[in-house]
Parts: C-alpha cells; sequence; structure tokens
C-alpha cells in the first residue's frame, strides 16, 4: 500500500488511501467557504511569522511572500470573487498542487489561494525542497498549533518518491490539479488521468525579459539606477536566474551610441550590488556559464562575451531574435539593441511570461501588449518586480480557477 510522509500537520507516513479518506470528511464546524475567515486568520498569522526579522535574513524571499498574505491584500484577491445578484461562488473542492523543487516557495502562493478559496488541497513537496521550504513549512506548523482545527483537517503537505500508483490516486481524487514545472514534467504528469468533472491548471517553461529605454536610464537620477540594479540582482539571482520570471536578456531601447553608454552603466552599477551581497557560484555553475556562453558564439548567435567575476556575464547578440530562452547559468545576460520598443514584438512567442521594464512609460509598454495581442507575455512589471507574485498569474485569474459559479434565475 503506498505511502507519504506528512510535513503539514506534520507527520509520519500515512497511506494515501487514509489521506485522502481524511480529507473527504467535513471539518467539524462546518465546510470551509470562499474566503472564509478561519483561513483567512491562519494565514495572517503565518505571514507575519514569514516578516520575522530573523526569516526575512536568513530567506529575503519569504518577505515577499509575507508581505503577499497581509490581511489587506488577501482581502483584495477575496473581492476578485464577491458574489454578484444570481451567481453563488463555491470551492471546487479537493485540489491536488505539484509545484517544481527549483522554486522553494511557488508552492506556497498556489496553496495558499485555493485555500483562501475554501477549497482542501494536497501539495507535494520535493525531497529535494530545502531552505526557505523548511523554513516554510517550520513557520506553518507553528502557526497550525494556534489555528482553528477546520485548517488541521483540510490542508495536507506530503513528501513522497517517485510511486505513479500515489500520483494516480492523489489526480483521480482531485477536482483540480495544479502542475508547475518543465513542458517534460506537465507531459509526464497528465499520463495520470483526472476525474471526468476535473481538469488541469498548468505553468509550463516561460521564459523572461528585461526592456530598458536608454533614455530614461540616461535620464535617470543616480539613486534610481542605483535601485534598478539592485531591482535586476532580486529578479535573476533569488533563485539562480531558474525562475520562469526570472529576466534571462537585456533589451535596449534607443540609439546605438547611447545605448553603449547604459549598458556600461548598468553593468558597473550591477557589479557594485554583487561585490556587496556576494552570491555564490561554485566552480560547476561558472564552468557551466562558459560553456553556455562560447555555445552562443559557435551557433553564431554573439558577436561579444564579457564576463566580470564568476558571478556575472553579458553577451552581445547578433540581433534581438536571437534570444537564448534556455537557461544559461545565473548571472548570465544576453543583451541586444532596437530603436523601439515595437521592434520586439516580432521576437515574442508563446513562451515568453514576464516582461521587466525600466525608462519607458505606460503608453509605450500598453500599444507593446496590443501589438504582441497575446501571442506571448503575460506581465509587464518594473524592474525589481519580477518575483512578486500576484493572483493574476500566466494569464490565469487563479481565485476564479479555484472556485465554481452557481447561477441562480427566477422568472
Amino acid at each position: 500500500m503506498s505511502t507519504v510522509v506528512e510535513r503539514f500537520p506534520a507527520g509520519g507516513p500515512v497511506t494515501v488511501e487514509d489521506l485522502l479518506a481524511a480529507l473527504r470528511s467535513a471539518p467539524t464546524d462546518g465546510p470551509l467557504t470562499v474566503g472564509d475567515e478561519r483561513v483567512v486568520e491562519f494565514l495572517v498569522a503565518f505571514a507575519r511569522r514569514l516578516l520575522r526579522p530573523a526569516v526575512a535574513r536568513r530567506h529575503p524571499e519569504l518577505a515577499s511572500l509575507g508581505f503577499f498574505l497581509r490581511r489587506g491584500e488577501l482581502a483584495r484577491v477575496r473581492d476578485r470573487v464577491a458574489e454578484t445578484p444570481g451567481e453563488l461562488r463555491f470551492p471546487r473542492g479537493l485540489v491536488f498542487h505539484v509545484p517544481p523543487a527549483n522554486v522553494d516557495t511557488i508552492f506556497v502562493y498556489s496553496w495558499a489561494l485555493a485555500a483562501l478559496a475554501g477549497n482542501s488541497n494536497v501539495v507535494r513537496i520535493s525531497s529535494r525542497s530545502a531552505g526557505a521550504a523548511d523554513a516554510v513549512l517550520d513557520a506553518l506548523n507553528e502557526t497550525l498549533a494556534d489555528a482553528h482545527p477546520a485548517l488541521r483537517e483540510t490542508q495536507r503537505m506530503v513528501t513522497y518518491g517517485r510511486d505513479d500508483a500515489v500520483t494516480a490516486a492523489l489526480s483521480v481524487a482531485a477536482d483540480l490539479r495544479v502542475i508547475w514545472g518543465g513542458d517534460g514534467s506537465v507531459t509526464d504528469l497528465r499520463r495520470h488521468p483526472l476525474a471526468p468533472h476535473a481538469r488541469d491548471v498548468t505553468f509550463p517553461d516561460r521564459s523572461s525579459f528585461t526592456v530598458i529605454g536608454v533614455a530614461g536610464w540616461l535620464a535617470a537620477s543616480e539613486a534610481e539606477r542605483d535601485a534598478a540594479a539592485l531591482g535586476l540582482y532580486n529578479d535573476a539571482y533569488w533563485f539562480d536566474q531558474a525562475a520562469c520570471s526570472s529576466p534571462r536578456a537585456v533589451y535596449w531601447i534607443g540609439p546605438a551610441a547611447d545605448a553603449a553608454t547604459a549598458q556600461a552603466d548598468l553593468r558597473a552599477r550591477l557589479r557594485a550590488v554583487l561585490d556587496g551581497k556576494r552570491p555564490e557560484v561554485d566552480a560547476a555553475m561558472a564552468v557551466q556559464k562558459r560553456v553556455a556562453t562560447y555555445g552562443l558564439a559557435v551557433e553564431g548567435t554573439a558577436t561579444g562575451i564579457r564576463f566580470d567575476g564568476n558571478d556575472l556575464a553579458t553577451v552581445e547578440l547578433t540581433g534581438p531574435g536571437d534570444i537564448p530562452r534556455r537557461w544559461l547559468g545565473v548571472g548570465t545576460f544576453p543583451q541586444a539593441r532596437v530603436d523601439a520598443l515595437a521592434d520586439l514584438a516580432p521576437v515574442v512567442v508563446r513562451r515568453d511570461q514576464t516582461v521587466t521594464h525600466f525608462g519607458l512609460d505606460a503608453a509605450e509598454l500598453t500599444a507593446f501588449a496590443r501589438t504582441v495581442a497575446g501571442r506571448g507575455i503575460d506581465r509587464l512589471v518594473p524592474i525589481g518586480t519580477a518575483l512578486d507574485f500576484a493572483a493574476t498569474w500566466d494569464g490565469y485569474d487563479l481565485m476564479r480557477e479555484f472556485t465554481r459559479i452557481t447561477t441562480v434565475g427566477v422568472r
């Protein structure tokens, strides 16, 4: 009989049959509802633990999660699915989440919104997850001590090995399955059928890039440019540039001579940030970066490569269409220049997710989005906020995905 290890609530091995049986039982004080106050209280208390200075110093990415789970933000998210005359909102039921191992905290956002929508949840935590993921699980279990029993009765986070029997059982029991990961992971998990009424919400391989208006950069103050360099560091280095929303290329918008000046300025400011932050880049990663970047030159898509230590590499691309969407190693920034933002529209593909920007106004960004017209790009956000999760992600309004509508009509 297949077993899983319960991580939240903390426990030992349990059979998948017993796990599902427990989740099918209604909570003692009644089922969860959309925007349930019992869940809100738990998430707010959990957020306070994440925002403690000791936790935030060790894992700065958890501070963003803590801010996302503040009461005011939860209220705004809950308002997205407020009932209207003739339409009632209800939870979907049981949600099975399969997050990636390479982004330690993404599972919390997915789970928190599904719980806020009133669902019972099972989250698979990779056995390879550590660091921030362990800090999250510790905080969740600490918070549970003073929480309403309904949280213990409806929410589970578990670890298990590559056990198709467990995945199949959890999949067929789910009303909604949420899959985060590479294209291969999504395809592999889809081998396991869902119940006829259920469906998937998938977050497959994505890529992202940064656009910087040359005139805007050169006109910005010293403090603004320093903040942008720090923002690029946060966007790229927190998850080793492997997160789907981390920029893997930089496009400069403006004349060539001014663009060269702006590029050199950003590189110097980013170098200063790195000297202060001192991110770890081991020897294997340094070798990987050199193999990947020189590979671009061999392919004919790079005209210049510059290494500023093991933690920063810039690559001059032959043209804007030569953007390498694969991961090249943390701190690697292919770059290209175009005259106008609209010139990038033909480059965009469906895989492109987030565009972080600096030195461009709302009208330019909106016009660009309309030109792309949904062929790609789900988010255009200021530099430094690439990793800020939102209730709308990859084009999904998650609170709507996590709820069902019952209509009531009368004559």
